[in-house]
Order: C-alpha cells, then structure tokens, then sequence
C-alpha cells in the first residue's frame, strides 16, 4: 500500500446520531465483514467493550480499516457523548478529515456544533453525513438546509435520497446506486428525480468552481463544469475547507454507503497531499491512543514519516529508550490482524510497548518532538473509596491502567482532606471507570462528593500561655511559653517570631517551640483545617535545667496554641475560583442567575463573540461540584466553562456553621 491510496477519517457528532452503524455498514460494503452488526444487540465491530455493549454507547475511539476500490480507508468511530470527548481529541491527531453524522431526524444537534468547532480548531477538512435518512421523521433536505443556514454556502450535497428511498444519487457522477439488501447496483438517475439532481447539480458546480481561479474562469466562460472538473473543485476546497460536501445514508439499510466510500476515495485528502505525513527515510510517528485491556496492550500509532517494519529499533522521545519493535497489527475493532510493515500515512498498534498517549516515536539518528495532545480540563470531581478496607492500593493501580486509555481524567491523592478524588469530564465517565475497575480489576468502589479543602484563620491578637510539667519519678519533663498570637497578610505559612529576653526560655528550645507550633497549626479550631495567616511571637516563659527537653517545649506550645486561638476570634476561610462560562446568548439570563444565586457568586463581566457569551465570575469551590451536569441542563449542552483556585476568604456565617457541623458528625464517626 501507498501513502496515495491511504485515507484517514474519523466519525464524530452526537450520541446516538448512527455513528457506529455507519462503521459496520462501511465495513460490510468494503467485504472487511459477512454481516451487519446492531448496536441494540451488542454486535458491532467498533463497540466491543462490555461497558459499551451494556450501555449501547460508544465509549472509546474504534478503528475500523476498510478496503475500496485499491485503497485503504481507516475510520476512526469516535463516542459523542460529551463526557468522552478526550477520545476525539485523539482521534482528530489521526486523521486528515472529520466526518459529522447528523440525524435527519434530529437536524442540527449540539453535537454536531461541537463536532464541527472541534474540526475548526483543528483546521480539519469536514464533511457531513446525514444519517437515518429511512426512518420515520427523517428528512434530508430540512436537515441539510439547516446545516446551510448554520454553516454557510460551503455546504453542499454530493448524494441526497432516491425519492423511492431504495438508494441514493450520486449528483457529482449523475448516476444512482440502488441497494437491495448487501447489493448495491449503479444505475441511471430515475425520471422523478432528474429536476431535483439538475437544480442541485448546477448549485454544486458554482461551489466547486470556487475553489480555484482556473475552474472559475472556466465556469464563467461556460456555465458549465465536466464531471472531473467537479470532483477537483470539491477535492480542491475540502483541503481549504472552501468545500463542505453533504452524504445521504441509511446505514441499518446499507443505503448510501458505497456512494460514501467513492466519495472519500475522490475528495479526502492523503496523508502526504494533507501535509500529515512525508515519506521519507526518516522515521516519524505519533502514539494517538492506548489499549490497555483484557485484549493486551496495543499502541496504536499514526507513521508522519518513512515506513515501520516489525523487528526494527525505534526512539521514543519523552524516554529517550530505544525500543525494539514487536509485532505490528492493523486492528478492526478488537481483533489484530498482523502485518510485517506499514507505509507512510497508515495507522498501526504496536504490541506490548511501554509508551503513552502523546508520545512521538523517531528512528534513533532523529530529535524530532511532536506537540502534545490537548483534552479540556476535567471539571467534575468525586472521591472514590473502595467498598472493601485496604484496597485504596488496587483502586489506585487499576485507575493508573485506564489512564493508559483515557488520557482524560486523572486521580488525586488529596493529603489534606485524605480522600482519592477522581477528576473527569462527567458523571457518565466516572461511573464507567468505576465499572471498569469491578470487571477488569475485581475491587469494588462507591462515590462520594469530594471535600472541599478549607482554611481557618484568626482575627485578633491574643496572648496564650501554656506550660507542660510532668514528674513520674526520675527525670520529668518541664516546659513553659507564653506566645503571642495575631493574623498576618503576608503568607498563609506560619511566621515564627521571638522577642525572649534574659534567658527565660533558652535559645535551644526556641525550634522546639517553632515545631509545636507547626504541627498544631494543621489542624484549627473549629473545623480541624489547616489555620493559615498566623503569626506567633514567643516573647517569654520559664524552663528547668534538668527536666526541660524538645518534647516539653513542643508539647507546651501545643497547649498556649490550643489556649489561645479559641480566644482570637477564629473563623472559616472557603476557596474561591475564577469562573469562564461560555453559552449560547439564549442561556445568559440563566446561567447569570444561577451564579448568583444558587452559587453565591460574583460576576465580574461578559464578553459577546458569535452568538455565544463568556461570563467571568467569582465563585465559592464549594457551589461548583456539580456545575458540569447543571450547565449541560440548563444549555442543553451547548455550554462549557473552566474554573480555576484564585485565593481564600471568609465564609459566611451560615456557610461556617454547616462546616463545623459536618466536620463535628465526621469526627464522630
């Protein structure tokens, strides 16, 4: 195979809107399959996993390598659910073009509005496929009018539905395939759909002419493009992104699905003519994703450069190890199928190497460094604890082996408020990692909301005493401080001070004091948090000089901290964050009241951009831990936001009070 006849394309939109059974469709009309699996029974090539089966969703990015016509097209089936969305950032590191499934049932759904920002970030090519074209309510042409209206002239129809609904018409070529059951038969375009395929095709030859000066003039000059002139306009403007051409398909009929294949063959870019690859002698490539399952471990990589054989020596630059090469594999789905090499521009997993997602692999004379791979921010946070006592060690290994696949979460070991947090996209990611780590890894967890880590500090000056003496026969221990107490501004670390004067406490004691002090100051008062913002002054006291020791004088610190912060007015510090919520100019009022009141918030400003707007707003952490499913809620998931720790301060009264109330219940647990 040559890079020339290899292409790269990955299936992203909605949950729901036919993804995975275009796939299987795709792979039954390229004779890869005998059957067409169904997502309703558990059979599909891409949905393998029993997560997947159960939920019938996609959860993680399939690769699905189909053959047409000589050429190698390997679809990537990516999940659109939203709480999986790091698997499409993967997938689009991938491939050269992005392929949008909308349900003409469903028109323009926020999936397809993110689908295709994503593409735009990624200065991706995009075509669209319109899916469910058969079933009831299903209508191509109010769906593809509302994909003009949304995204511009640029979209137009390459293959729209036969009016008899027994195939679809190719108006590039004029002709039409007609399927019956796996055949697909080329015949002429029926007489009842001739004005419509007319109509449409001369909109189409305006669009392509666009594309190039030369096949502008030509258009004017004749009114007229030949059939090869059409097929370069539209190959031309997918690569500028000038050309957005639109697929009729019936997947669970196999309608339209040949006409697709011939279509990805002609316009899609190869690896080499996108720019994504370069044959050569140099070797490059690129781990775009990780299988770490039952199956084994497969990294599957996209070759940017040369060629990869099994057996050969390769460099991974973040280790800076020279690997040598085991078995090479194109995978369908779960099953690997071995190759001894693959050609520049193809895709292939790599058995039993140690490399990670994002890692750039090179032959060893190479430096060469490719840039990261950048998933959004998990914003949804729960603790998760093992049902069982002392597997918190098999929770954590088992999580660190699915974030081999999912680069999209990850896992704290807060020490603070001794709790493992898991940080995702959502409630649904979440809840799948928890049952992978019952089925794969045999422990069993449950959910808790994440504690928020807050502070104490005090408001006024006090001075404490405190004195240790202790006599059980032999030596005994004395020690005795008095120490001033009083907030400070300039760090949240303790700030430890001494004004003793003519030896009533000896200078030798002085660090023994310092770390009394520090080890009470990790637990306040009132809640039992960290107190910040203190300053203590060591300014006299009495020692003995056989009895006094390190141990008397932290212990008798340790008594005039818990003397005096009682007495210094102590109060309860939450953190706040800084909110950007981005929505839709419909949700502002929303969104604007929901900050205020539900999350006693502040905003601070908005900005207007596309008929979207950014709210900045001031936020306590602790309103937050379920902001990601209520945004989603109130903007039918055309919102998203990021929240990042600005600084602490005072709580309200109210606010305190449950704290301690909470921290009082948990202690006597």
């Amino acid at each position: 195979m040559e890079t020339k006849n290899i292409r790269n394309i990955c299936l992203i939109g909605h949950g729901n809107s036919g993804k995975t059974s275009l796939a299987e469709s795709m792979l039954l009309v390229g004779g890869i399959t005998d059957r067409l699996g169904k997502v309703s029974e558990g059979n599909t090539v891409c949905d393998y996993d029993a997560e997947e089966i159960k939920r019938r969703i996609s959860i993680s990015t399939s690769l699905a390598p189909v053959r047409y016509d000589n050429n190698k097209i390997n679809v990537l089936d990516c999940p659109g659910y939203f709480d999986f969305v790091g698997e499409v950032h993967c997938a689009l590191r991938a491939v050269e073009t992005g392929v949008i499934v909308a349900s003409a049932k469903d028109g323009i759904s926020v999936g397809v509005e993110r689908s295709w920002k994503y593409l735009k970030n990624a200065d991706l090519p995009v075509m669209f496929v319109i899916s469910k074209c058969d079933e009831e309510n299903g209508n191509y042409f109010a769906c593809l009018d509302a994909l003009k209206d949304k995204f511009g002239s640029t979209v137009c129809p390459v293959t729209i539905p036969m009016s008899d609904g027994t195939g679809v018409i190719d108006i590039v070529h004029n002709i039409a395939y007609q399927t019956s059951g796996s055949k697909t038969t080329k015949i002429s375009v029926p007489a009842a759909d001739a004005d419509k395929v007319s109509e449409l095709r001369d909109s189409l030859m305006e669009t392509a002419a666009g594309a190039t000066e030369e096949l502008m003039e030509k258009f004017f000059d004749t009114m007229e493009l030949s059939e090869e002139d059409i097929v370069l306009g539209i190959k031309t403007g997918i690569k500028d992104r000038n050309v957005v051409p639109v697929f009729a398909s019936s997947a669970m009929q196999n309608i339209g699905t040949e006409a697709l294949l011939r279509g990805i063959v002609d316009y899609v870019p190869d690896p080499e003519a996108a720019g994504t690859a370069k044959p050569s002698d140099l070797i490059l490539g690129y781990v775009f994703k990780t299988i770490s399952d039952q199956f084994g471990k497969y990294s599957f990589v996209k070759v940017m450069g040369g060629s990869i054989k099994a057996d050969m020596t390769l460099r991974n630059a973040r280790t800076s190890n020279r690997d040598k090469l085991g078995r090479l594999y194109t995978m369908c789905g779960k099953h690997p199928i071995e190759v001894k090499d693959v050609c520049c521009g193809d895709i292939v997993a790599v058995g039993k190497m140690d490399w990670a997602t994002g890692d750039t692999i090179t032959d060893l004379k190479s430096d060469a460094v490719l840039p990261e791979i950048v998933v959004p921010e998990p914003c949804y946070s729960m603790a998760i604890v093992p049902k069982t006592k002392g597997q918190d060690d098999k929770v954590a290994t088992g999580l660190a082996r699915l974030n081999e696949e999912d680069i999209s979460f990850h896992l704290e070991n807060n020490a603070e408020t001794h709790q493992m947090v898991i940080y995702g996209a959502g409630d649904m990611q979440v809840d799948v990692l928890c049952a992978k780590l019952r089925s794969r890894f045999n422990v069993e967890t449950e959910l808790r909301p994440a504690k928020v880590a807050y502070r104490e500090k005090i408001k006024a000056k006090v001075e404490a005493h405190g004195r240790h003496k202790k006599q059980s026969g032999g030596s005994g221990q004395f020690g005795d401080v008095w120490i001033r107490f009083e907030p400070q501004e300039e760090q949240d670390e303790m700030i430890f001070a001494e004004e003793v004067f003519g030896g009533s406490v000896p200078k030798n004691f002085f660090p023994s004091v310092e770390k009394g002090l520090r080890n009470a100051v990790t637990k306040g008062v009132l809640a039992g948090y960290p107190l910040v913002g203190l300053k203590a002054t060591l300014y006299d006291g009495s020692y003995h000089p056989v009895d006094s020791n390190d141990m008397a004088f932290q212990t008798a610190a340790r008594l005039a901290y818990q003397d005096g912060i009682p007495k210094a007015k102590p109060t309860i510090l939450e953190p706040i964050g800084l909110l950007n919520v981005t929505i839709p100019d419909a949700s502002l009022g929303d969104i604007m009241s929901d900050i205020s009141s539900k999350r006693r918030g502040t905003v601070l400003g908005m900005t207007a951009e596309d008929g979207m707007q950014t709210v900045e707003a001031e936020v306590p952490m602790a309103e937050m831990s379920t902001y990601t499913i209520d945004l989603r809620s109130m903007t039918q998931g055309r919102g998203s936001f990021n929240l990042k720790f600005i600084r602490y301060e005072e709580a309200p009264g109210n606010v305190q009070q449950k704290v301690i109330e909470e921290a009082k219940a948990a202690e006597q647990e």
